[in-house]
């Protein structure tokens, strides 16, 4: 058996021994504008940003006149979620994007905003073209 070098060259190296042999992943680091919608309480759009890999790392919101720093976000088969830290009077809440994710584009999700462990409120979510805000 002979195998050839040149197709896992051309797919380039992940970083690892494992990922070799598997074509570079599509990286999500940038500025997503954001629209949630049909909510009770959230509706507007703001701008999210992602800086890490194509699985995962660090991630800020701009949202309705607000800074929210400290946020990370993860992909796993083909589902992106993002949570942002989000202060509160004597605890910390999250608010949460949830939402398709291939190749490098992200699709329609939900969006959840999580305070006292509870769901605080909810809504449709969309997210805009890569690098928009």
């Amino acid at each position: 058996m002979v195998v050839s070098a040149g197709p896992a060259m051309a797919n380039g190296y992940n970083g690892n021994t494992i990922n070799t042999f598997v074509p570079a992943s599509a990286n999500y680091s940038g500025a997503w504008p954001v629209t949630v919608t049909r909510s009770q309480r959230s509706n507007g759009t703001g701008c999210l940003t992602l800086s890490g890999n194509a699985r995962g790392g660090q991630a800020s919101l701009d949202f309705g006149g607000f800074k929210y720093p400290y946020g990370s976000f993860l992909v796993s088969d083909g589902i992106l979620v993002a949570t942002i830290s989000e202060p509160l009077y004597g605890q910390n809440g999250a608010l949460m994007f949830i939402a398709h994710a291939t190749q490098g584009h992200i699709g329609q999700g939900i969006f959840e905003n999580i305070e006292g462990g509870s769901n605080f409120d909810f809504g449709a979510l969309a997210f805009g073209m890569k690098n928009g805000c």
